[in-house]
């Protein structure tokens, strides 16, 4: 299970990835590169998710003003 978050989670990785190059923010860079190595780190199912949801949740946030 933890084999498949950790992809599910370096996908979404990538993805900001992608648009940290597109769009040149420095915060997409960060939190995709943060999302691709975590997994390694990271033991446990219930970590990986909210590790991963809460890393993932960062960009987004900081678009709509939540933080």
């Amino acid at each position: 299970m933890t084999l498949f978050l950790g992809l599910l989670f370096g996908a979404v990785g990538t993805v900001y990835l992608a648009l940290a190059k597109k769009e040149g923010n420095g915060l997409f860079l960060v939190c995709g590169l943060a999302l691709i190595i975590y997994p390694y780190f990271v033991d446990g199912v219930l970590l990986t998710i909210a590790i991963g949801i809460a890393i993932s949740l960062i960009p987004i946030g900081r678009a709509k003003g939540w933080f």
